[in-house]
C-alpha cells in the first residue's frame, strides 16, 4: 500500500504550498485509520522539501510518479519516496530513497551497522545503505509486480542533514555502498543525477499503480529454506534491528573465551524474526568453523527442521546441530563455541523424562558455551514448568561471571506485518497493552466464526492456496483418539476432530493428512503457517470485558498445568494467577502464527462477540 502517489509536478506543488504532509496524514487516517504523531508530521516536511528542490531539475520527467511511505511486504516497515519512470532503455524502473534525518553518524566494527542518535540517545543502527537495499530486496522478492513487469530497482540513501561522509561512505562498508549508494547535504546535484540516470523518461503512474496493486507472494518459510541456508546461500534478507542483532552476536561469538564469557539476551514478541536470525547465526557460525548449536525446548520446531533436512544432510549432523533444552548437564563446562536457544522462554528447571536431572537449564547452557544467545518472549511461557525469564538468564550469566547484552526485536515480520495486530491481542486476553506499535486499527485478517464447521472448513480452502494452513486449540478436550484410533476428541454438537495423530509428532504441522485434524500449541510453538484457525474452549471466557479463565476446564491430561488441582490446595491464590497466565499465552501464541490471518471459534458465544466487536472498534477512538 502506497499511502501518497502524485506527478513529479504535482508533488512539487504540494511542497512548495506546503500541504505535503497534511496530505499524507490525510491518507494514513483515511487508508488506515491511524493518527500521525507530531514528531512523524516534521519529519515528512524536513525531508521532502529536499526531495521538492531535488524535484525542480527539467531533467526528472513531468509524468514521473512519485510514491511516498509504501509499506514493506510483511512488515511494518515502510520505504520512505518512490519514484517511478522508464530508464533509457525503456525499461521500467523504479528508484528507492529512503530519507534519514541524522546530523551525526559514528562507525563500528560490525558490518551494516553504525551508531547514530535515535529515541533520544546513540543507539546502534543498520547502515542507510543496507537498510535502502535490503527494503528494495523484500520489495523485489515478495512484490509479484516487479518481476511480472522486469521492474529494475534502485536503491539509495539520502541523508541531507550530514555534513561529514567519512563514517557513511567509509571503505569498510563498501559492499553496501555498491548495492546502494549514500547521498549527504552537499550532494544534492550528485543525487539528481542518480534520479536521472534511472528514470529518463515519464510513464511512472502505470508502474506505480502495478506497484501497489501488486499480488504480495507468502512469506518464506524457514524451513523451506533451512537446507539451501545450510549450503550458504542467502534465504532470508534480515532488515534493521535484525541486522543489529545478528552482527552484534558474530562479534559477541568471536570476543568470548573461558574467561571471556558473553550471554547476549534478544527479546522479541511473535513473528519479530527471532527464528530467521538464530538460523542464519547457526550458519554464520558453522561457516566459520565453529562449534554452534541451536537449541529449542519444543520439539516441533527441530521435528520439521529435521525433516525439511532429510536427504540433504546426514542424520548425524541434523542431530549435531538441533538440540533439546535437557542434555547440557552432562556436558564440560565451556566445551561448545555458541548455543542458540530459540524459545527460550520455554527452557525448564530440571532436565530429563522425570524432571530429575541437572539443576538448571539455563544454567547448564551457559555453562557449556563460551557463547550463548537468548531468543525470549516471556509472554509465550504456556507451561508451569517454563522457568525463561529475562531475570532467570541474568541471574546464572551473573554467577557464570558473563558479560551480559540485552537487545530487542520490536518490528513484526508475521500478522501481515501489524504490529497493532499483536497489540490488541495482548489487550483483548488481558495480558497488558505493552507491545510498542503505531497507533491506529490492526490491518490484518481476523475473523470470528459462530460456527467450528465453517472456521474449519474456511481455514480447509485456505490451506489449499499454499498448503500451510492448520486449526488448533486450547487443550480442553480429552486425547481420545490416543488410544482408540477410531474415537474422536474435539466433540462441539456436530463438529467432530481428532487431535493431531500421535505418528505425526512435532512434525504435525508439515504432516500431508495433517489439516483434517487439530494442533495443539506444542505441535504450532515456534513455527508459522498462512492461516491460523483457533478453537477457544471453555478455560477462557470474556464477561463485560474482563478476561476469565479457569484451569479446571482444560483436559484432565494436560501436562501444561499438571500438578493444578494440587496447587489449589495449598495456595490457591498462586495456582489460580499461574493458570492464568498459562492459558492466556497459550492463545495469545496461538492467535499470532497465521502470517496472513486468523479465524477464531469460541465455544463461549459472548466471547466471540466481544472479540469481534474489540477488533472491528480497535484502533479507531
Amino acid at each position: 500500500m502506497i499511502i501518497y502517489s502524485a506527478s513529479k509536478n504535482e508533488f512539487r506543488d504540494h511542497v512548495n504550498d506546503n500541504r505535503i504532509d497534511g496530505l499524507i496524514a490525510d491518507s494514513i487516517l483515511k487508508r488506515t485509520g491511524r493518527r500521525t504523531g507530531h514528531s512523524e508530521i516534521q519529519s515528512w516536511r524536513n525531508s521532502l522539501q529536499y526531495m521538492g528542490n531535488l524535484m525542480s531539475d527539467p531533467g526528472i520527467p513531468d509524468d514521473a510518479r512519485v510514491g511516498i511511505e509504501y509499506k514493506v511486504p510483511n512488515t511494518a516497515k515502510r520505504i520512505d519516496f518512490l519514484l517511478a519512470g522508464l530508464d533509457e532503455n525503456k525499461k521500467n524502473s523504479l528508484v528507492v530513497v529512503e530519507l534519514k534525518q541524522w546530523t551525526e553518524v559514528v562507525a563500528t566494527e560490525k558490518d551494516a551497522v553504525v551508531v547514530t542518535r535515535l529515541g533520544g540517545g546513540l543507539r546502534e543502527t543498520a547502515h542507510p545503505s543496507y537498510q535502502a537495499w535490503s527494503y528494495a530486496m523484500l520489495l523485489k522478492h515478495f512484490n509479484s509486480a516487479v518481476d511480472d513487469h522486469g521492474v529494475r530497482l534502485h536503491p539509495c540513501a539520502y541523508l541531507h542533514n550530514l555534513e561529514d561522509d567519512k563514517v557513511v561512505r567509509h571503505p569498510f562498508y563498501r559492499e553496501h555502498l555498491e548495492n546502494a549508494p549514500v547521498f549527504i547535504r552537499d550532494d544534492a546535484r550528485k543525487l539528481r543525477e542518480f534520479i536521472k540516470t534511472h528514470v529518463r523518461y515519464g510513464g511512472g503512474a502505470d508502474l506505480l499503480y502495478t506497484i501497489d496493486q501488486g499480488k504480495i507472494r507468502p512469506s518464506k518459510s524457514l524451513a523451506d529454506s533451512l537446507s539451501s541456508m545450510l549450503k550458504g546461500n542467502r534465504e532470508f534478507y534480515m532488515i534493521d534491528e535484525q541486522k543489529v542483532v545478528y552482527e552484534t552476536a558474530l562479534r559477541l561469538a568471536d570476543d568470548s573465551a573461558a574467561k571471556n564469557k558473553n550471554v547476549l539476551i534478544v527479546q522479541g514478541g511473535p513473528g519479530s524474526g527471532k527464528s530467521v536470525v538464530a538460523i542464519n547465526l547457526l550458519v554464520a557460525l558453522t561457516q566459520q568453523g565453529k562449534v554452534g548449536q541451536y537449541i529449542t525446548k519444543n520439539a516441533a520446531p527441530r521435528a520439521v527442521y529435521e525433516a525439511m533436512l532429510t536427504g540433504s544432510l546426514k542424520k548425524s549432523h541434523i542431530t549435531n546441530l538441533f538440540k533439546g533444552s535437557g542434555g547440557y548437564h552432562q556436558l564440560e563446562a565451556n566445551s561448545i563455541d555458541a548455543l542458540i536457544v530459540d524459545e527460550a522462554h520455554r527452557l525448564n528447571e530440571k532436565s530429563g523424562l522425570f524432571g530429575n536431572l541437572g539443576e538448571n537449564q539455563v544454567k547448564e547452557i551457559i555453562s557449556s558455551a563460551l557463547f550463548s544467545v537468548f531468543f525470549i518472549d516471556e509472554k509465550q511461557r504456556v507451561t508451569f514448568k517454563d522457568v525463561g525469564t529475562v531475570a532467570e538468564i541474568e541471574r546464572w550469566a551473573a554467577k557464570s561471571k558473563a558479560k551480559v547484552t540485552r537487545l530487542e526485536l520490536e518490528s513484526q515480520y508475521r500478522c501481515n506485518g501489524s504490529d497493532a495486530y499483536v497489540a490488541w491481542v495482548d489487550e483483548v486476553l488481558g495480558i497488558g497493552a505493552g507491545s510498542k506499535r503505531e497507533p491506529g486499527p490492526a490491518v490484518y485478517d481476523f475473523r470470528v466464526f459462530d460456527d467450528p464447521s465453517e472456521m474449519f472448513q474456511y481455514v480447509v480452502e485456505r490451506n489449499r492456496e499454499g498448503g500451510k494452513s492448520r486449526v488448533v486449540a486450547g487443550y480442553c478436550w480429552p486425547w481420545a483418539s490416543k488410544k482408540k484410533a477410531s474415537a474422536y476428541d474435539i466433540v462441539i454438537g456436530d463438529f467432530k476432530k481428532q487431535w493431531n495423530l500421535a505418528s505425526d509428532g512435532g512434525a504435525w504441522l508439515i504432516a500431508d493428512s495433517s489439516i483434517d485434524q487439530v494442533g495443539c500449541i506444542h505441535t504450532c510453538q515456534g513455527l508459522e503457517m498462512d492461516y491460523a484457525g483457533v478453537i477457544i474452549g471453555p478455560d477462557l471466557v470474556i464477561r463485560d470485558g474482563k478476561v476469565l479463565t479457569d484451569g479446571t476446564r482444560r483436559a484432565p491430561g494436560d501436562q501444561s498445568i499438571k500438578g493444578f488441582k494440587g496447587r489449589l490446595k495449598k495456595d490457591p491464590d498462586a495456582a489460580r494467577r499461574d493458570a492464568d497466565q498459562v492459558i492466556k499465552n497459550t492463545y495469545r501464541t496461538l492467535m499470532t502464527r497465521g502470517t496472513k490471518g486468523c479465524a477464531v471459534y469460541c465455544t463461549d458465544p459472548e466471547t466471540a462477540k466481544h472479540l469481534k466487536e474489540s477488533f472491528e472498534n480497535y484502533g479507531k477512538n
